[in-house]
């Protein structure tokens, strides 16, 4: 059973930087979509950010454009989301995303506050 376990969160203040990480149990397929969802308050859950296996489709909501980054280590399981110059609409929990097999797979979601 795929497994996605998110670490990384936290508290950080406004124009601060944060790195959020998601590791998958077992082996990754050879072909998927690994990404990240946020979900603020009140809010429904967006998209963010997508990278797909081959490294050649890297997509960003334009709201995080310029300032997230997904980094990927296929060594290690593992995908990650490089957060820069945050700003308090940024606050939101966090979920890290696979597909593969016509499947969704979630993480179990991590907070991230940005607040001074």
């Amino acid at each position: 059973q795929v497994q996605l376990v998110e670490s990384g969160g936290g508290l950080v203040q406004p124009g601060g930087s944060l790195r959020l990480s998601c590791t998958v149990s077992g082996s990754l397929p050879s072909m998927y979509v690994m990404g990240w969802h946020r979900q603020a308050p009140g809010k429904e859950r967006e998209w963010v950010a997508y990278i797909n296996s081959g490294g050649a489709y890297i997509t960003y909501a334009d709201s995080v454009k310029g300032r997230f980054t997904i980094p990927r280590d296929n060594a290690k399981n593992m995908v990650s989301l490089q957060m820069n110059s945050l700003k308090p609409e940024d606050t939101a929990v966090y979920y890290c995303y696979l597909q593969y097999g016509g499947r969704d797979y979630w993480g179990q979601g991590i907070q991230v506050t940005v607040s001074s």
